[in-house]
């Protein structure tokens, strides 16, 4: 067999183990040593299983990674989350579906500390679906509503997938960050349009809440304070230039945990478990980029990637028809693979090919973490909707997929309009130093 075929054996063999539900990072160092030993020699495999497990685990760059999932696990349970939520639904809780609306743009503000979508849909639905259920929402506008607002958690910095995206194309951390930032506003923008919408157009899957005074909604805005103060302190400091994006992330982790101090807002307990859910999620996060770096280097000797780029350019095909047809992998790959799981994988293979026809690198990576967030809302494997289903067991599962087209739809108007607009994304990071 060539290497090229073992190559393909390999990627499908892949995809069908997938389903064995075998943890991915797991499963891509395995295939990948076993392809990297069948094409040189087992020895040769040996020896880069090793290099590769050391080099991910003992990475600097990588250390940026725990560092701010522990500065949203603290933010969690010091209860920050709920205070942005009544913050929300104090100011717009009357508005047509504006629980699910105070819901969003609560998960815009957690994303701004935490950098996870699973996270921020796991506290989101633990927040706030109670109260949606106690002004009568429909199970699958609350649900589909904090599964979609969930997925805002890539995509609004400081996000685990732009971390990992600017290491392996060496790009700067800190602009795509940057790059992230009004892509995430407009499509918290587009979520809440597509709610008021629903909500217009059925007034009982959501009925509207009490007004509020304008004394209410002053005093509610002490809840906003400490976000805005992390968030200033991360992102500013990263846009300046004052510190690199693993001392944001230790200032960020730092900052949130004074803050929390400093209102008692925080217990023991609570502290040992956002230590706990750190490591768990760090350790989860960094087996996926072992195997996925061991698995790219399978790849790489069999000459799949540039096999794949001469074979895309050769078509003369014009560049948005190529950018179409790699969109539409990762919208059919992101609904089977974990998010994290498939940038690895097919950055390698795409991003020469993007490279080779002028686009911008910080753009492309804007638009394949708005492609993902696509994926976990989506069947069959919809992360996020598994993460909402687990704290919302009585809801089955096709009530919550049904929740989220239309956010699904609000999502894909997103990544139409970033396409012939690049500047949406590449604005703020043309400003920094």
């Amino acid at each position: 067999m060539s290497p090229t075929m073992a190559g393909i054996a390999g990627l499908i063999l892949l995809f069908v183990l997938i389903f064995t539900k075998m943890p991915v990072g797991f499963l891509m160092a395995l295939l990948g040593v076993a392809g990297f030993g069948y094409i040189v020699t087992v020895d040769a495999a040996l020896n880069l299983m090793a290099k590769d497990l050391f080099d991910v685990f003992g990475s600097y760059n990588l250390t940026v990674i725990p560092l701010f999932i522990l500065m949203g696990q603290i933010a969690f349970h010091s209860g920050i989350s709920s205070r942005l939520f009544k913050v929300a639904y104090t100011f717009i809780g009357h508005w047509p579906g504006g629980m699910a609306v105070a819901t969003l743009g609560a998960c815009t503000g957690f994303s701004a500390i935490c950098g996870s979508t699973n996270a921020t849909a796991a506290t989101m639905a633990a927040v706030t679906l109670p109260e949606m259920k106690k002004y009568n929402y429909q199970d699958s506008l609350a649900t589909g509503v904090v599964a979609a607002g969930g997925s805002l958690g890539i995509l609004i910095p400081p996000s685990v997938i732009f971390i990992i995206y600017g290491i392996m194309t060496e790009q700067s951390i800190g602009k795509l960050f940057m790059a992230g930032i009004v892509p995430g506003v407009m499509l918290t923008g587009l979520f809440i349009l597509a709610v008021v919408v629903w909500a217009t157009l059925r007034p009982e899957v959501a009925p509207r809440g009490p007004r509020t005074t304008l004394k209410e909604k002053l005093a509610s805005l002490a809840g906003l304070v400490e976000t805005l103060i992390l968030f200033a302190l991360v992102m500013g400091g990263l846009f300046f230039g004052i510190f690199t994006p693993t001392e944001a992330g230790a200032i960020g982790a730092m900052g949130t945990l004074i803050i929390a101090t400093a209102r008692r807002n925080i217990t023991v307990k609570g502290f040992i478990q956002a230590l706990f859910e750190t490591t768990r999620i760090s350790c989860m996060v960094l087996v996926i980029v072992a195997g996925a770096t061991i698995f790219g280097h399978f790849l790489a000797i069999t000459r799949i990637p540039f096999d794949v780029a001469s074979w895309v350019t050769g078509f003369n095909l014009p560049p948005y028809l190529i950018m179409a047809l790699i969109i539409g992998v990762y919208l059919v790959g992101g609904c089977f693979i974990d998010a994290l799981a498939f940038i690895m994988l097919t950055v390698p293979i795409f991003y020469p090919v993007i490279i080779s026809m002028g686009y911008d690198p910080m753009w492309f990576g804007v638009i394949i973490v708005l492609v993902t967030q696509i994926g976990v809302i989506t069947p069959p494997v919809g992360v996020n909707v598994y993460v909402v289903s687990g704290v919302a067991r009585t809801v089955p599962l096709e009530v919550i997929f049904k929740g989220v087209i239309p956010l699904l739809v609000a999502l894909v108007a997103g990544v139409a309009l970033m396409i012939p607009f690049p500047q949406i994304a590449l604005f703020l990071p043309g400003l920094m130093k």
